[in-house]
């Protein structure tokens, strides 16, 4: 082994002994290289998927992808799905052995010891359109189950986007907050100021300080929201309630999917919904299920073939023909009847599904409205008039024209509208995002 050091390089030699089956040990200074090596060969980075919570689309993304609710409606859809095939498929064959000529005395069931034994298979032949209609039917049943797959996907897309409204919330809440609290800080140093100089009463540096207290308090519980607010999107997400989240990168992008509310019950009314789709698909699939009862009123056809043999040899062969005789009038009448009253059902669900989208839809806008005309009226003109009143009450305190009082109360004025800003930006995003929903708009 070569090793060099600092005089040079050295060499030793380590003898072998002839025992058999032993492993000459390795130095100690070996080992040590060979550890580093191996820290030195690059090991593959497992990559981890980002944390939702950054914008509304990684909410949307995680939802979709991740939901164990929205996988077990996946599965119902797949599993309506395949029952199309064999409800239109023939019934099962029937086979068949008959022994004619059996010895009582000495009974022997083999074939070839009895006088006659005949060999059948029997099929049901199913007419007049009847497998037809038995898998337009399990078709329709089947696009509905995806029908309702998609409406509850938009219901829980739309939670989901109001829960995300409420982590940014109480986000942005804090952080108006946070402002408000240096704001009160930077006061109470012009009333520090102020009171130094002899032109002010210390009671304006111990009222900012009693403000700044307060303010402390409130975002003591603004961030107790902020927890509970995590905790409820976490949950609509499917994953743990203390599962970490990355912090919300803008406000939030959700806007109404129409511009004025005939606009939008227009859209209802066009049928967009996926839980109206479905209405009017299991609709159509119980007038066929009518039609399919009334043709049982029609018999079917049963061909039989078989094979006769006498002792070890075919002696012939036979054709059955058999119909079914839809005898039962009574029970057949009552079956048709109880398939009217469900296609009656089915279209009265229809009229209830449209019914209570327009009322939601209606009541849905009129929550929508109300927090954009407030939006609107903070952003133009409250705040801005608010913002302006607290410069002009600051710099009137400096030169003692205004009291501490009335700065104060500009300084909580300009916040506050702040504050009712992203309360109305709050109710009009999650009323987007219920209005987004109720006309069947997918992001």
């Amino acid at each position: 082994l070569v090793r060099p050091s600092g005089k040079g390089t050295t060499m030793k030699l380590f003898a072998v002994r002839p025992d058999i089956g032993r492993t000459p040990a390795l130095p100690r200074q070996g080992g040590a290289w060979l550890f580093a090596v191996l820290l030195a060969i690059p090991l593959p980075l497992v990559a981890q998927e980002p944390l939702p919570g950054g914008d509304v689309a990684s909410i949307r993304a995680w939802l979709i992808e991740h939901n164990p609710e929205l996988r077990a409606l996946q599965a119902d859809a797949d599993a309506a799905e395949a029952r199309v095939i064999p409800a239109g498929s023939l019934p099962d064959p029937m086979v068949g052995v008959r022994l004619q000529g059996i010895d009582a005395e000495r009974p022997n069931l083999l074939p070839g010891n009895v006088d006659t034994a005949t060999y059948t298979v029997r099929q049901t032949f199913p007419l007049w359109g009847k497998r037809g209609l038995a898998r337009n039917i399990a078709s329709r049943e089947a696009d509905a189950q995806r029908e309702v797959r998609d409406a509850i996907l938009l219901d829980r897309l739309a939670e989901a986007e109001q829960a995300y409204v409420r982590y940014w919330h109480a986000d942005a809440g804090l952080q108006v907050v946070d402002r408000l609290i240096e704001l009160l800080g930077q006061v109470e140093a012009v009333a520090r100021e102020r009171y130094a100089l002899g032109i002010a009463a210390q009671q304006d540096a111990i009222r900012a300080q009693v403000a700044r207290t307060q303010m402390q308090a409130e975002r003591i519980e603004r961030t107790a929201m902020r927890q509970e607010a995590v905790s409820q999107l976490n949950t609509r997400l499917g994953r743990p309630a203390d599962a970490a989240l990355h912090p919300p990168a803008a406000e939030p992008a959700i806007t109404a999917p129409v511009a004025t509310l005939d606009a939008g019950l227009q859209a209802v009314r066009r049928a967009t919904h996926p839980a109206l789709r479905a209405s009017n698909t299991m609709a159509a699939a119980a007038d066929q299920a009518l039609d399919l009862q009334r043709r049982r009123r029609l018999p079917d056809l049963t061909v039989g073939v078989g094979a006769m043999q006498m002792g070890n040899r075919l002696d012939g062969y036979e054709l059955m023909l058999e119909v079914e005789i839809p005898f039962q009038r009574r029970a057949l009448r009552e079956r048709e009847r109880e398939a009217a009253l469900r296609s009656d059902a089915a279209r009265a669900r229809v009229d209830q599904t449209l019914s209570a989208l327009e009322a939601r839809f209606g009541e849905t806008w009129a929550r929508w409205s109300s927090a954009n005309q407030r939006r609107t009226l903070y952003s133009d003109t409250l705040l801005p008039q608010t913002e302006a009143n607290f410069a002009s009450a600051l710099a009137s305190y400096r030169v003692g024209d205004v009291d501490f009082a009335t700065l104060l109360e500009a300084l909580e004025a300009w916040q506050g509208a702040d504050l009712a800003r992203i309360d109305a930006l709050r109710d009009e995003l999650s009323g987007a995002a219920a209005l987004r929903a109720l006309v069947g708009s997918t992001p």
